[in-house]
């Protein structure tokens, strides 16, 4: 470079003797030299200043439509987020429970609720579970309603809707049931299956205890009626009673194989089963990310325990028998897990039909247990003395099943062979006859409310009776029921409280399969 052009180049600086610029010259000196980027930079920031500085809420609502419009289109993006593999994140994570305790703040056992909470999850009362399928979710799921039923029929209408469907005496008993229920909960979350009593009054002790192995059956059971009544983690009167019996579930499941408790004695699929039903429903209305890989393996676990082609019996792996008993419980557990978008086996249902099929009596409907038209089991020296043609449970479990699994009434005939042998056995309290058998009530309450008709109309007024009747309303047995019937014995109180609690909500708890009828 010559030395009139570096002269040239410092001659454009300013000057310690020159006269001081003002603000302004010097923009305009550099402006009038600044490149046309620069200049279209500069005025889309005063553009952006102007737009920053206009009061928009006073604009028409018509300006915020077109904003929410714009954020209702996010979630075509969302899929792109979460990895695929999250559960086994989750999986590796060592201790399952910390995270649900984080989640769940759980307050004092005697925590005293208002009913306020609960009340807020009562609504229409024509809210009733007998609204039809949603054409969309057909056949897809337990329960699953279309139009105010929702997918689990009016549970969330509260008390409304059983004071109008069950009638009168229903809601206080129902009422009275869980509130006896709640008071043998222990701290942690359980259900003491054998020991529930010590809540009791050391003067006025509960009788009735169930054996010591089903701890994590009958705590799935209490869970159950209390989800059934519209109570979650997260809201209702008896949140807290959800959540610690939730809690103390995922504590007892091993990580490695996805059984909760332990494989102890020949009937603890029949403990897993009704635990995991309570935890897929769980998770089916909260949605907690940290119930996704315990409610999975706990699936997982079931299918493992499948006979090939086939049902369910008491091994795993299968040995190759099947009994409808169990099979119904898997059905329930998988159509739950199914509806809360977990993964299962669709092979599964194809196995349980051609089961029913393969023990149903052609000439009267009956179900068998685990052959062509067998009643239900006994274990000599426990209740054989409990005679097997006092009920048709396991034909009650074939006709629920078959609702659940897509069949028709109206185009399998079956199935009304199956609701008319029911009829010939109503539910009556008898004990002392030997005629009680709550298991089949459980089962039979619902089937029958599937059929609807005649059939459900019959049904109704005799199991009403006999459960109102029958509940006791004395000192600490206050609401609960005595563990009467063959399978008494196994369950205690606890298992009799929280079955006949699960009848009185079947006017709610699932819709319609098929429709109002």
């Amino acid at each position: 470079m010559s030395e009139k052009e570096q002269f040239n180049i410092e001659s454009t600086l300013p000057k310690s003797w020159e006269q001081e610029e003002t603000f302004n010259d010097v923009l305009y000196e550099w402006m009038s030299r600044a490149p046309w980027l620069a200049i279209s930079a500069a005025l889309h920031l005063v553009i952006f200043l102007i737009i920053q500085a206009i009061p928009w809420g006073l604009f028409s609502s018509n300006d915020e439509v077109a904003i929410e419009a714009s954020v209702d289109q996010a979630p075509e993006e969302i899929p792109e987020d979460p990895p695929e593999d999250e559960p086994e994140e989750i999986e590796e994570e060592e201790p399952i429970e910390e995270p649900i305790i984080q989640d769940f703040e759980i307050s004092d056992h005697n925590e005293t609720d208002t009913n306020e909470d609960y009340e807020s999850t009562e609504g229409d009362p024509d809210m009733f579970a007998n609204s039809p399928f949603d054409d969309k979710a057909f056949n897809n799921v337990i329960g699953i309603g279309g139009g105010a039923g929702g997918k689990f029929g009016g549970r969330f209408g509260g008390r409304k809707n059983l004071r109008a469907a069950g009638g009168s005496g229903t809601e206080q008993a129902l009422k009275a049931g869980l509130e006896w229920l709640k008071k043998h909960q222990d701290p942690e979350g359980m259900w003491d299956c054998d020991e529930f009593m010590k809540h009791d009054p050391p003067n006025d002790l509960c009788e009735d205890p169930g054996g010591p192995l089903h701890d994590i059956g009958v705590t799935g059971l209490g869970l159950l009626a209390f989800l059934g009544d519209g109570h979650t983690t997260r809201k209702g009167l008896y949140k807290n009673v959800v959540r610690k019996g939730i809690r103390w579930l995922i504590g007892e499941q091993d990580y490695d194989t996805g059984l909760l408790g332990e494989e102890i004695g020949h009937t603890f699929l029949y403990d897993h089963s009704i635990a995991t039903l309570a935890i897929t429903e769980t998770y089916y209305f909260d949605d907690s990310p940290m119930l996704d890989s315990v409610a999975q393996n706990a699936i997982n676990y079931i299918t493992r325990a499948r006979n090939p082609y086939g049902a369910w019996r008491y091994d795993v792996p299968p040995m190759g028998e099947n009994d409808t008993s169990i099979t119904g419980w898997m059905i329930f557990c998988l159509k739950s897990a199914e509806d809360a978008g977990l993964k299962i086996d669709p092979d599964a249902y194809v196995g349980a039909l051609n089961w029913f099929d393969e023990v149903t009596d052609p000439a009267n409907g009956r179900v068998g247990y685990d052959s062509v038209g067998s009643a239900s089991s006994r274990i000599v020296g426990l209740n054989d003395d409990w005679p097997i043609d006092s009920g048709e449970a396991m034909t009650a479990v074939g006709l629920l099943c078959r609702f659940f699994l897509g069949q028709d009434p109206g185009k399998t005939p079956a199935m009304v062979k199956h609701a008319d042998l029911m009829l010939k056995t109503l539910p009556v309290w008898d004990p002392e006859a030997l005629g009680c058998d709550m298991y089949y009530w459980y089962y039979g309450s619902y089937a029958m409310f599937q059929m609807g008709g005649r059939h459900w109309k019959a049904w109704n007024k005799a199991m009403k009776t006999a459960v109102l009747e029958s509940q006791r309303q004395d000192g600490a047995h206050y609401g609960s029921w005595d563990a009467v019937g063959p399978w008494g014995m196994k369950g205690g109180r606890v298992y009799s409280t929280a079955t006949m609690v699960l009848c009185l909500e079947v006017y709610f708890r699932y819709g319609k399969v098929l429709g109002a009828r």
